[in-house]
């Protein structure tokens, strides 16, 4: 009876303390869970996110491709690692001594093995589980690696060295070096781990134990730990030799001879031996290791791995530098010959250049204005406009409102109207928020009403109406001769991260008819992804962070969001395998604006190919103004193997194989079957926009450059290597190819090709001219002109440095830049163009000025021509070509439209607002009135400063001081006109102010300016 009491007692106080702990589990648990329902949800989202865009353009199977290959190689090499690092710590453990000797080391360690006993089975889960994770990641970020294995296609070109097909090195060699750096990582940490382990449980000893003073000697390693131990150093030496083996292989892309990839005199002959002899001394370390279990002490296998080290010191490294000092270099020319020419043969044909030969070009150094005249193809379509000087001209000509803006650099492209070919400067007009005032920036605006941008703009690269581009193809409605059906840009470079469309919002769709209005739409096509749901609302909202997108009324059960807009990053997803061209460009395609895309194949694993880091070498003077940059990876295979196309209303992307016969794209091809369409599909319309790659041909000149020496000796002395030019306005930069609508000697007509000079590497001297095609029918078919040795023609450097001396020019120069002190004036060079005009050589270079501040824009004041040292800067090219080569050399000019170009040289007769001025600063009376004398008077001070400030510029050396003086004149004289006639200063023509543009222009800012008519005598054709 006493004890029931006492039993209560005790359990009332057991039972309250249980319902705490179930209390407080029912508010932990519910909250655990949904915390890593949260955490799950927020992790799943942008998988999820990315598998409906997948979905959403048609390559569902490249994202399941993808996501269950990084998850096959998570697993498989995780568990593999987790496997083989807690098979290793089980079996130290097991080995453990059942007694260990006592010692001072033994009774500290005694401790841990105490505290660590109760946790040992949680210890060897933490443990594997952290290196399986870390193996797994790591795995699954080699997807392309092991795809490359898996569908490796052949080269059908074996190597000279081993006579293994390129696709061993290009797909098999990077797996089989990738799985070598695994097996050895597991091996090392296993080994690592059981070290630590076998010291932990006794089986290793440091210190023997003592009686007394007496210190008892016995063994240091237990023969279990040593035998494991054995093991797992003998399946190291395994690995090594599997890694000598390897290396021999590798030798394809050494860099230790002359070439800079591939085996040399001394990798053949010295190398090579002494890998296969470091392999069998290898597998002889392993026999000792393994043999070392049956024997007392570790003298074997010591003296085994002292041998390989002294060995890999001597044999690998030593011997070969003998050689190579005593052997190689007092004959390097003959000795390393044959292996040049393995390296030239590789490299031209890795880079796509196997059949490009240079021609010799017996460059006249006289041409007469008749030889000029005759050569129509090149001369009437000289490119004047810039394409990468002229978006601020577009903006403000083509803008029309404030949302809308051009990017940074504009393209090229050719276009056949009637039965005339030539290119065109061309763009989009994009959707720019920021053009949008404050007060319009809000959620709604941003992604529900200013959605798209609108519109094709195009002007003929070889003319211009007073200075500024002769818009064919532009304004709003659209109008022009491309027959444009669909104009809404709702995918483009500018376009904003994401767009809500078909919602009850009214999107905004640009200018309307009436004075002030503004015309609606809303979008009716199929890109994009369907928001209707609330669980997909959920998902975007989480996606990008914004909870508008969950609980916005507007939202409706038809609405689509719109996301990974820009044609490049929509390409690149949906093929991650190619690398892409920086420059995207667009083109009107069956009456749709559509962007295209050149996708690259490339490789490291060519064997004796010359290898470049691809950033590099396509880096120049525009690398950044809206060219993406290429990374900084390593490349020694190259192939444009695929054309894509982005659709700009519904974002539709296509793959077309441009290159069936490349391996490489055979192997993506069959990784990913369905997403390429094969080139007979390409559309005939399409393929006509196709332009040569930039970066594929500034990669191609940078090895054409050295590898245009095909003989081995010549290659070696390196006497006839060539340069890229530097920037003529950035000596730290090269000069970009130019895309120039041109005929090339031994042609029969024009055709539009990308150009490149190319400069001696041991002078600035111009030495070659190098061309290729984008023309359907001799598409990449390439033209390299050869200068004479004995002809000296100055470079793109030389040439702008002459053009700026010369004494006419830079009086002209500092004419239209209004006098030395002008801050409120440019000029800016537009592209130095080197052409092929009548057997010469011609550079001709046009001049923009452009007045400072956000207001002003570049127009065409002047063109630049350059024959030799005749050299001349004048209003056009027509008078420029003239000045050079003699009267009627200009013809073809005129007759294209480029004396348009002329400072005050508009067709209708008439100087359009802030048009340029001529080089005399004079005013014309209009018909009836007279000038006063005082305005008189002022014009001729003017024009006897410049006359003065000529005269002195003209002087050797120039007199300077004189110079200054006349331009102090010269400013006074234009002040004083300007205050007479009550208009602005005619001297160099100021570009005008958004208010004065043709097409009534609005400012960015001023977003509520609505368009004006366009003005007969400014605007455009179409």
């Amino acid at each position: 009876m006493s004890a029931e009491p006492s039993a209560r007692g005790a359990s009332a106080p057991g039972g309250m303390a249980r319902r705490l702990i179930v209390g407080r589990l029912r508010v932990i648990v519910p909250l655990l869970v949904l915390v890593a329902v949260v955490v799950l949800f927020v992790v799943l989202t942008p998988i999820y996110t990315d598998l409906l865009f997948y979905r959403s353009v048609n390559f569902s199977k490249v994202f399941t491709t993808v996501l269950w290959t990084r998850v096959l190689l998570f697993v498989l090499f995780g568990v593999v690692m987790a496997v083989v690092i807690g098979t290793n710590l089980v079996l130290a453990y097991r080995l453990r001594p059942p007694l260990r000797p006592l010692s001072v080391e033994q009774q500290n360690l005694e401790r841990y093995r105490t505290a660590l006993e109760p946790y040992l089975l949680a210890v060897l889960f933490g443990v594997t589980a952290l290196f399986g994770l870390a193996a797994g990641l790591s795995a699954s970020g080699r997807w392309r690696t092991w795809l490359q294995w898996v569908n490796g296609q052949k080269f059908g070109v074996s190597d000279p060295q081993f006579h293994r097909d390129v696709s061993y090195y290009a797909f098999t060699y990077p797996f089989q070096r990738f799985l070598l750096g695994f097996l050895l990582s597991a091996v090392v940490l296993s080994l690592v781990v059981t070290t630590i382990t076998h010291y932990l449980f006794g089986g290793i000893r440091i210190q023997s134990p003592r009686h007394g003073d007496v210190r008892i000697e016995t063994e240091r390693v237990s023969p279990a730990a040593k035998a494991h131990l054995s093991v797992l150093l003998g399946l190291l030496a395994l690995l090594k030799a599997w890694a000598y083996y390897l290396d021999r292989f590798g030798l394809v892309f050494s860099s230790r001879g002359v070439v800079s990839t591939g085996a040399g005199y001394t990798d053949v002959h010295a190398v090579l031996p002494a890998k296969l002899i470091l392999l069998f001394i290898s597998l002889a370390c392993a026999g000792l290791f393994i043999y070392n279990i049956f024997q007392r002490g570790w003298t074997l296998p010591l003296l085994g791995a002292g041998i390989l080290v002294l060995s890999a010191v001597v044999i690998g490294g030593i011997y070969p530098a003998i050689v190579q000092q005593l052997q190689v270099k007092p004959n390097e020319a003959s000795r390393e010959s044959p292996y040049i020419a393995r390296n030239i043969a590789a490299t031209r044909d890795a880079y796509g250049i196997s059949s490009v030969m240079p021609q010799n070009y017996p460059v006249a150094t006289q041409l007469s204005a008749t030889a000029v005249q005759n050569d129509v193809g090149t001369v009437s379509n000289v490119r004047l406009l810039d394409p990468n000087k002229l978006s601020k001209t577009f903006k403000q000509l083509q803008q029309f409102k404030g949302y809308y803006g051009f990017p940074d650099t504009l393209d090229i492209d050719r276009y056949t109207v009637g039965s005339t070919t030539q290119d065109y400067v061309v763009s989009v007009r994009e959707l720019d928020q920021s053009g949008l005032a404050p007060t319009q920036k809000n959620w709604i605006n941003e992604h529900l009403t200013y959605t798209h941008g609108k519109g094709f703009v195009a002007a003929p690269a070889n003319k211009v109406e007073g200075g500024k581009p002769d818009f064919e193809v532009g304004n709003l409605p659209q109008l022009g001769p491309f027959d444009i059906t669909e104009n809404q840009v709702y995918f483009g470079e500018m376009s904003p991260n994401y767009s809500i469309v078909g919602t009850k919002q009214q999107e905004i769709d640009g200018p309307g008819a009436a004075q002030g209005s503004t015309t609606t739409t809303s979008y009716t096509g199929d890109g994009g992804v369907s928001i209707g749901s609330w669980f997909n609302r959920a998902v975007f909202a989480a996606r990008f962070g914004e909870k508008n997108i969950l609980f916005s009324s507007d939202i409706t059960p038809q609405s689509r969001i719109l996301y990974e807009r820009n044609p490049r990053d929509r390409v690149a997803k949906v093929a991650p395998w190619l690398t892409l061209d920086g420059d995207p460009y667009p083109a009107v395609v069956n009456g749709r604006i559509t962007w295209i895309l050149d996708g690259y194949t490339t490789s490291d694993g060519y064997p004796y190919s010359e290898r470049n880091a691809l950033g590099q070498v396509t880096a120049d003077a525009v690398t950044g103004q809206n060219r993406v940059k290429q990374g900084t990876n390593d490349v020694n295979y190259i192939r444009n193997s695929v054309k894509a196309t982005v659709d700009a209303y519904d974002g539709t992307v296509t793959l077309y194989a441009f290159d069936e016969s490349d391996p490489v794209l055979r192997t993506w091809m069959r990784a990913f079957p369905g997403t390429v369409k094969p080139a007979k599909d390409i559309p005939a319309e399409l393929r006509a926009h196709f332009r040569y790659p930039e970066d594929l041909f500034k990669a191609q000149r940078d090895v054409l450059a050295d590898y245009h020496v095909t003989d081995p000796a010549a290659f070696y002395s390196q006497e006839d290597f060539w340069d890229v030019s530097p920037a003529p306005d950035d000596q730290n930069t090269d000069q970009p190819p130019f895309y120039v609508y041109s005929q090339l000697p031994g042609h029969k007509t024009p055709s539009f090709n990308l150009t490149s000079p190319l400069i001696s590497r041991r002078s600035s001297k111009l030495a070659a001219y190098v061309a290729v095609s984008s023309d359907p029918n001799d598409y990449g078919k390439f033209t390299v002109l050869r200068l004479p040795q004995g002809v000296t023609i100055s470079g793109p450097s030389q040439m702008q440095n002459q053009i700026e001396t010369n004494s006419e020019a830079a009086s002209k120069l500092t004419l239209w830049r209004g006098g030395l002190s002008n801050t409120t004036i440019q000029t800016i060079e537009g592209n130095l163009l080197t052409l092929p005009v009548a057997g010469g050589l011609v550079y001709i270079e046009p001049y923009y000025v452009q007045a400072r501040g956000s207001a002003g824009y570049p127009t065409l004041q002047g063109v630049a021509v350059a024959f030799g040292d005749k050299i001349a800067l004048e209003d056009s090219l027509e008078q420029a070509l003239d000045v050079v080569f003699g009267p009627g050399a200009g013809k073809p000019a005129a007759a294209a439209g480029s004396g348009t170009g002329a400072a005050g040289a508009d067709t209708s007769g008439t100087q359009p607002p802030g048009g340029s001025a001529s080089p005399s600063p004079s005013l014309t009376p209009a018909p009836g009135e007279t000038l006063s004398p005082d305005l008189l008077a002022a014009i001729g001070a003017a024009q006897a400063a410049n006359k003065a400030g000529q005269q002195a510029l003209a002087k050797n050396p120039p007199d300077w001081s004189a110079f200054g003086a006349a331009q102090s004149d010269l400013a006074k004289a234009l002040a004083s006109i300007s205050a007479l006639s009550g208009s602005s200063t005619p001297s160099p023509s100021a570009t005008p102010a958004p208010s004065a543009a043709p097409y009534g222009t609005a400012s960015p800012s001023a977003t509520a300016v609505p368009p004006t008519t366009a003005s007969p005598t400014t605007g455009p054709s179409g």
